[in-house]
């Protein structure tokens, strides 16, 4: 970790960035490496929304004395008190208050790590005022201890399975997700679940036999850049997690993804967000995502944004190793093809 050559001057103002994800492709229960229950999860990145924080340190203020605007966001305040203790102990700088400002790009409530992305550009404000630079694990401890749990969106975009409850990543899946056009929309129902009480339920031994399953199968696809395999398996995940979230659209999605040729769907599994997932290979893809925004439209079902999973961060919000300083290197989101309607958030 990296300290300025002063190491008594005060902090000074720091900026931080985070991305998003949109949903997950598998979420349930698997084994860890002591072969206990736990649970886990595999995110879909998306390109694009982002949360910024701007973090104003007041020297000879105590890092507890932390507000935020705008009010209210309780766990980035908690998240950047305990960055500021930490960072004052690494850089022997006394360790204060003072204002975080946060402004976001993502919806709140629709399951696409908000609060995480919050949380998250907190903690590099906060590291970038001080000057120096937290591991990724470090910054997952951080962010665990302020919301109970979290999404790996520090890690950046490569496929991890990852236990949101402890803040650490139980299998690296591979360099990066098959190739993969996606068409997000929204379902109907309530928003602003609550993740913690969702998962609050023990562990079932059928729950990780389940997992495990999906587990190999959604390795396999990465290793072979399986598409198709990449669908099979988020679909599933999707309709397991019925039993825990109830999506009252997801059989008209399931048949929208049938009849236009797509190779399956993913959900967020604690919110609205949802994507059908077709392969860019395939032949016509083009007509396929122009019939399923028409399909979607006819069944009331809001579309959002037409993504590519190939669509990576360089050395920006998802930097592997360590918090992010510098100015913003995100991708925006990918055109469409030729003849595709580009929705909006």
């Amino acid at each position: 970790m990296n300290a300025s050559t002063d190491r008594k001057a005060p902090p000074r103002t720091g900026t931080g960035r985070s991305s998003c994800h949109h949903g997950e492709i598998l979420q349930g229960a698997f084994l860890d490496e002591r072969g206990r229950g736990c649970r886990g999860l595999v995110t879909l990145p998306l390109p694009g929304p982002r949360s910024r924080a701007v973090f104003v340190p007041e020297p000879d203020t105590a890092p507890e004395a932390i507000t935020t605007t705008p009010d209210g966001r309780d766990k980035a305040r908690r998240a950047a008190t305990l960055t500021c203790q930490l960072c004052g102990n690494i850089t022997a700088r006394a360790p204060c208050g003072g204002q975080l400002s946060l402004s976001s790009e993502i919806p709140d409530g629709l399951g696409m790590g908000s609060s995480s992305a919050d949380v998250l550009a907190a903690i590099r404000a906060v590291a970038d005022a001080y000057g120096t630079h937290l591991s990724v694990e470090t910054a997952s401890g951080i962010a665990v201890s302020a919301e109970h749990a979290c999404d790996p969106l520090m890690f950046g975009d490569r496929p991890l399975l990852f236990a949101q409850r402890q803040g650490r990543v139980l299998e690296e899946l591979g360099a990066r997700l098959p190739p993969a056009l996606v068409v997000g929309c929204l379902t109907e129902g309530a928003t602003g679940v609550d993740t913690l009480k969702l998962g609050a339920a023990p562990v079932r031994e059928a729950d990780v036999r389940a997992g495990e399953r999906l587990r190999v199968l959604l390795r396999r696809a990465v290793a072979r850049s399986d598409t198709a395999l990449l669908g099979r398996v988020s679909t599933e995940s999707a309709r397991n997690n019925q039993r825990v979230l109830d999506k009252t659209q997801l059989n008209s999605l399931l048949d929208i993804a049938e009849r236009v040729g797509a190779v399956g769907l993913q959900v967020a599994h604690s919110g609205n967000v949802a994507g059908l997932i077709f392969d860019p290979s395939s032949p016509g893809v083009g007509a396929r995502i122009r019939a399923c925004l028409l399909e979607l439209a006819r069944d009331d079902i809001p579309s959002t944004r037409v993504f590519s999973t190939r669509s990576r961060s360089r050395n920006g919000d998802g930097d592997h190793g360590r918090t992010h300083r510098g100015r913003d290197r995100t991708p925006r989101p990918d055109p469409p093809r030729k003849g595709t309607r580009m929705p909006s958030v």
